[in-house]
């Protein structure tokens, strides 16, 4: 069971807090419970509803209509506007009640349609991306279960693993690009998309996965002289060491390019090395690879 605060609320449902409060106040659309501290929170169930009310609210029904209907009712609501309306936001916030419900079947339909529907490129970059992005909120706070975790990673990760596997192999001759996460970094799925891009678009790639040691990486890369470095920040490394770590990156492979995106990087207290290259969205990096053929 989530306990999400009301700003946690907003972000997941792109509603205001203090609209939400209205909501709550003069409609009574949510009842949130309190802790022993008296901090109120908000549960899956409540975050559910506020996202499908949300979705409704977006596209033209009134609240003062939709707080008539029950659960049903707006479930009912929302899946009729998913089949009329062609809306990335809407697909966003399935993947999100998918993911809290821990429906797979629901979950591998609704990937499977996108994918049918704009391409896989365009899914991962313009859907499964900003879901993950979105849901990173729930990393960040704990309340997204490990079992959930799983769940949402092992599918999008064997989407990912068959489409990086047909992709024909570049030639010796094509920019090497070494894809890697630092040691104790196990957030993958970012790298994988990073991978899949790099590969499509003509680059050979190493791509050594999840905690790496420095020393491998120092290791491959001497044997195969990478021109490029991407790796992602969630966790590692510690915001007290970040500006050191990448620094050190730069500098002990000063000959490549280094392209990094995570949410550490936020804690970066200094401008990196001029051959640092940091993005955060998906699409910044397929420009930043252009830039660099």
């Amino acid at each position: 069971m989530g306990k999400y605060s009301i700003k946690e609320l907003e972000q997941l449902s792109g509603i205001k807090a203090h609209t939400i409060r209205i909501w709550e106040k003069r409609h009574h659309l949510v009842e949130p419970k309190r802790t022993p501290t008296n901090i109120r929170y908000y549960s899956d169930d409540d975050l559910k509803k506020i996202i499908n009310v949300s979705l409704l609210n977006n596209h033209g029904v009134k609240i003062s209509k939709i707080v008539d209907l029950t659960v049903d009712e707006i479930n009912q609501k929302v899946a009729e506007l998913s089949e009329a309306k062609n809306s990335i936001e809407i697909y966003i916030d399935q993947l999100v009640l998918a993911m809290i419900d821990m429906e797979e079947e629901q979950f591998e339909k609704i990937l499977s349609s996108l994918i049918l529907k704009f391409g896989f490129e365009r899914t991962i970059i313009e859907i499964v991306y900003p879901f993950l992005e979105k849901i990173g909120v729930l990393w960040l706070t704990d309340n997204i279960s490990p079992a959930q975790e799983h769940f949402i990673s092992h599918l999008i990760r064997q989407k990912l693993i068959v489409a990086i596997d047909a992709l024909s192999l570049a030639p010796k001759t094509a920019k090497r690009v070494l894809l890697y996460l630092p040691e104790n970094e196990i957030h993958e799925l970012g790298l994988l998309f990073y991978h899949y891009i790099a590969k499509n678009m003509g680059y050979r790639t190493y791509y050594l996965g999840q905690t790496v040691p420095y020393k491998d990486l120092l290791y491959v890369a001497e044997h195969h002289h990478p021109e490029i470095i991407i790796s992602s920040f969630t966790t590692v490394p510690q915001a007290n060491s970040v500006d050191a770590y990448l620094n050190k990156l730069a500098t002990d492979f000063a000959h490549a390019n280094i392209i990094v995106s995570g949410y550490v990087l936020k804690k970066l207290k200094n401008e990196p090395k001029p051959n640092v290259h940091i993005f955060s969205k998906a699409l910044e990096i397929k420009d930043i690879l252009n830039e660099l053929k």
